[in-house]
């Protein structure tokens, strides 16, 4: 049978099964290493789809089928291989100085993935409109090669096969060769990767996808090995399969990839059946699902590999918050503080450098894939700062200092933006000829005895009290069954099993003592570990995760009264306004990049805003409207929701499209409807809503009030489907329909911004955990009234004299003016 056909059968049939599958990951604890939909699943097979994955790839498909599917579930592992692999560098990551034999049009590129493949022998484009017109005029495949530029596997499959220069011979001779940045072209990542699930039931990076020339997929997967094994082709032959079927069937080809784009066009539809907003039987559903999943020994939903999914502390925390005494509640609080307390304690969370990994492999959050990601640094920081105001425990509060800290240290540039990454891998040593996942991170126990050995409290070791503290052993603490390759043999992940309380009693030693040795430990490590090679630094700098580390920055600078972090989230919105805006368009860009010689730089064509740019952002500036009480912040995020609405809302059945209509090379506009390891755009922008209405005081006006509610309604209504059936998918939007059910509380703070007795009143709401709180100041001397508030209130402000007075409102009714701290502590913490 021809491959054609396979693939229109693959449409028909396999992609329901798919479906099933999805469905049932999105209702559960998500877990998605690697899935396979044969029916023969052999244990050869469970190696054979080797990925990089993020939490998100599970894309809800909506097709009704029958029958039956054996699904097995791929064994996880830290990573997959028969062989030592080598990697490649890029011209910003090497330490190799000879000339490249090979250069590409990717040397133009600023993108750090894209240049990590400038001197393959491949003759790649960037996606281009060069690169598609060629295809039209030779009438060739597309081979679109989609990752990003600290994904391992992406790596591997480039030394394997793109680096070889007779599989290059076949890619330059048969197809027009795409690599994309999924980080800079996210648009594009979703439509392809939506139709790699769903015709394979697995995804992830790098992802591999053959299209016409008029972008429409008819094949593609993942990884390929570089020759026929494990039971799947290899790369080489997959390409000179297509490229003769192309030759000699192209019309069923285009009759294939017609059926697919219908396929798909139908599975990204959201179904609108509902005409109103759920109700608190839909969030309670949400709730005991994840108590149902809630891992009690070492905390998380579900088993390895565990991820850190902020999405649903914050959900959690607001279930917990808006009825402190609900048994239920209680639980949700039970089960944050608990699983953040692990994550805190465990090898995801870099005791030594600060920051946290992407995810653990293990049950007990110790042996991380060791990328660190910006966007999950932000939406930790505001977990674990609701832990704080949850508990006032110090712990929590000290693990968003460190956060800060990676942050501001390693992924800042100096003018305020945040790049987005740092490799899990990297050299052991200066002058080793390859990468190894772990080698910046790991430690072996003779490395730690030879830089603390001759250190001593007395007759007592600081070796022993580490190494007793971190779980070191002189074997190394990791265990083969997270590491079946023997790739960490001997070395240790350092983590924490006990308490600091058992340490101090098992060395007899005081808490100071205790203190004082532990960070003297870290900081000669620390210094020791600048001694390794670096790890790969992604310095893109992206809009959409730069508006989540203000959201991150501003919340926690409320929280614990650092006005350090909020003046860093200024920065960084003052960043974005000068480097990623268009201030004639009033329109967002969605990268720019660290230039040679360390400036900020942009691509010759700069890459539009998509809704997460705006819809984060607008959540970062509201923030930090909240934590300066600077009106810029809050005027500038009502002007971006103006925008986002233009470019991206649906006025047929409600909610937003990920991308506008500006770019004819997106073949598909998708909704994107799953909290992942990023929020989507719809959850976030349905609190966004919300809180700008709850400023605006319900005023029908251009700016917001009643049609901004009118618009977080109809969002609500066109997931209502999705929100009623797979709760667990959007815990982010869920904590907006309890938002929207139960009304904002709002806190109107009359005085000058500058009177410490108005700092006083605004403290008093920062630290509290209040769920759906929106914190305004109104100065009786403005000439406006702030934020579209209401006449009536404002009369009421003016009217109140020359002493700082605050007001709460729930339901839109307002208490009586109170001036004093205690007074408002009391109105804030009545149920």
């Amino acid at each position: 049978m021809s491959i054609v056909n396979k693939t229109i059968i693959i449409v028909n049939n396999v992609i329901c099964r798919a479906v099933l599958l999805l469905r049932r990951l999105s209702t559960g604890d998500n877990r998605l290493k690697s899935i396979h939909l044969n029916h023969n699943t052999t244990k050869e097979s469970l190696f054979t789809n080797l990925v990089c994955l993020h939490r998100d790839l599970n894309f809800n498909k909506r097709l009704s089928c029958f029958g039956h599917s054996n699904i097995s579930k791929p064994q996880l592992t830290r990573s997959i291989s028969d062989n030592i692999i080598k990697m490649s560098t890029s011209n910003t990551d090497s330490t190799q100085t000879e000339k490249p034999k090979h250069t590409n049009r990717l040397i133009t590129e600023k993108s750090p993935y894209l240049l990590q493949h400038a001197h393959n022998p491949v003759d790649w484009y960037p996606w281009c409109q060069e690169a598609i017109d060629k295809a039209k005029k030779e009438n060739k495949l597309i081979f679109l090669s989609v990752g990003y530029s600290t994904c391992h596997w992406c790596h591997v499959m480039e030394k394997e096969s793109f680096e070889n220069e007779d599989v290059a011979k076949v890619m330059n001779e048969h197809f027009v060769n795409i690599k994309v940045d999924r980080e800079e072209r996210p648009d594009l990542d979703r439509v392809y990767m939506l139709f790699v699930m769903a015709t394979s039931g697995g995804g992830g990076w790098p992802m591999s996808v053959f299209l016409t020339p008029d972008l429409r997929p008819v094949t593609g997967g993942t990884y390929f090995p570089p020759e026929d094994r494990w039971g799947r082709p290899g790369f080489k032959t997959v390409l000179l399969s297509l490229a003769k079927k192309w030759k000699e069937n192209q019309a069923q080809f285009l009759e294939a990839s017609n059926n697919i784009m219908n396929a798909l066009e139908n599975i990204a539809k959201v179904d609108v059946e509902a005409s109103s907003v759920p109700g608190e039987a839909t969030w309670n559903k949400c709730v005991r699902r994840y108590m149902s999943s809630y891992e009690p020994e070492f905390g998380g939903f579900g088993t390895a590999p565990k991820f850190p999914q902020a999405s649903i502390f914050n959900f959690l925390f607001h279930y917990y918050a808006r009825d402190k005494n609900n048994a239920e509640g209680k639980k949700c609080l039970e089960m944050c503080l608990y699983t953040l307390t692990k994550i805190a304690k465990g090898g995801i969370h870099d005791h030594v450098s600060s920051g946290f990994a992407r995810y653990s492999v293990d049950n007990h959050w110790h042996v991380p894939h060791f990328e660190k990601m910006l966007y999950d640094q932000a939406q930790l920081m505001i977990a674990y700062t609701d832990a704080y105001l949850a508990t006032k425990n110090e712990f929590f509060a000290e693990v968003v200092r460190d956060i800060v800290k990676y942050v501001n240290r390693d992924l800042r540039h100096d003018s305020g933006g945040y790049y987005s990454a740092e490799d899990a891998d990297s050299y052991p040593t200066f002058g080793a000829p390859h990468k190894e996942e772990g080698a910046f991170c790991v430690w072996e126990y003779n490395e730690i005895k030879s830089l603390l050995g001759d250190k001593h409290i007395g007759a007592i070791s600081y070796l022993d009290i580490f190494c007793d503290y971190f779980g070191v052993t002189e074997s190394g603490n990791v265990s083969p069954g997270s590491d079946p390759h023997g790739e960490l043999t001997n070395k240790n992940v350092l983590i924490i099993y006990g308490s600091k309380e058992e340490t101090m009693l098992n060395f007899g030693i005081s808490q100071k003592q205790f203190e004082n040795v532990i960070s003297e430990c870290i900081n000669i490590l620390y210094e020791e570990r600048l001694k390794r090679p670096r790890p790969h630094l992604d310095s893109k700098i992206l809009c959409s995760w730069n508006g989540l580390i203000i959201a991150g920055l501003a919340q926690a600078g409320q929280g614990l009264g650092e006005k350090s972090f909020v003046d860093d989230a200024i920065n960084t919105a003052e960043f974005i306004k000068e480097h990623m805006y268009d201030h004639n368009n009033k329109t967002l860009l969605h990268s720019c990049y660290r230039g040679d010689k360390g400036d900020i730089v942009q691509t010759n064509q700069p890459i539009q805003g998509f809704l997460d740019d705006y819809a984060f952002l607008i959540k970062g500036l509201l923030n930090l409207y909240e934590a300066s009480l600077d009106l810029k912040w809050l005027n500038w995020a009502r002007e971006l929701q103006i925008k986002q609405n233009e470019l991206f809302w649906d006025h047929e059945n409600g909610g937003y499209f990920t991308c506008s209509t500006e770019d004819s090379t997106v073949v598909l506009r998708l909704k994107e409807d799953q909290d992942g390891s990023e929020p989507s755009g719809n959850s976030v922008s349905c609190h966004n809503l919300q809180r700008l209405a709850a400023y605006s005081d319900k005023n029908v006006s251009p700016e917001g009030g009643k049609d901004e509610m009118e618009m977080a309604k109809k969002l609500l209504i066109a997931f209502s489907k999705r929100l009623n059936e797979s709760p667990t998918a959007l815990p982010e939007m869920m904590s907006a329909l309890m938002f929207y059910n139960d009304s904002p509380t709002q806190v109107v703070i009359a005085g000058g911004g500058a009177d410490p007795r108005t700092q006083a009143l605004a403290r008093a709401v920062r630290s509290r955990l209040l769920p759906g709180r929106v914190l305004a100041l109104a100065d009786p001397a403005a000439a406006d009234a702030p934020a579209g508030m209401s006449e009536a209130l404002m009369a009421r402000i003016r009217a109140a004299g020359d002493v700082p007075t605050a007001y709460v409102c729930r339901r839109y009714v307002c208490s009586l003016p109170v001036t004093d701290v205690k007074q408002l502590e009391d109105l804030l913490d009545k149920a």
